[in-house]
C-alpha cells in the first residue's frame, strides 16, 4: 500500500548539479527517518544522507559539503540537493524511509524504484 517514487534524475557534467525527490503515497500515518542510497555497477550499496523526523541529518564523508538533504512533512517528500557533482557520484540513487501505517511501530523496509545519476567528465 506504501509506494516510494524517486524523480529527478538525469545525466549532467562535472560540476553541475541536480535535485532529486522522493515521494511516499499510500496507507501513511507517519513518517520517521528517512535516507538516500546509491549503487553503481557491480559496487555495493552505500548510505548516502539521512534525515530524522526532526530534521537531523547525517552524510557521508563522500558528499559533506556537496549534498544537502531536506524533506517536506505536509507533503510526504524528501529531496537530495546535489552540488559539484562528480563523476564518482554516478549511480542509481534510492529512496528509503521508516514509515508507520496504521499500528504503533515503524516499518524500515520501504524503497523507491531508483533514479540513476550520471556524471560525465
Amino acid at each position: 500500500q506504501v509506494q516510494l517514487v524517486e524523480s529527478g534524475g538525469g545525466l549532467v557534467q562535472a560540476g553541475g548539479s541536480l535535485r532529486l525527490s522522493c515521494a511516499a503515497s499510500g496507507s501513511i500515518f507517519s513518517i520517521g527517518a528517512m535516507a538516500w542510497y546509491r549503487q553503481a555497477p557491480g559496487k555495493q550499496r552505500e548510505s548516502v544522507a539521512a534525515i530524522t523526523s526532526g530534521g537531523s541529518t547525517n552524510y557521508a564523508d563522500s558528499v559533506k559539503g556537496r549534498f544537502t538533504i531536506s524533506r517536506d512533512n505536509a507533503k510526504n517528500t524528501m529531496y537530495l540537493q546535489m552540488n559539484s557533482l562528480k563523476p564518482e557520484d554516478t549511480a542509481v540513487y534510492y529512496c528509503t524511509a521508516d514509515i508507520k501505517q496504521s499500528s504503533d511501530y515503524f516499518y524500515s523496509g520501504y524503497w523507491g524504484q531508483g533514479t540513476q545519476v550520471t556524471v560525465s567528465s
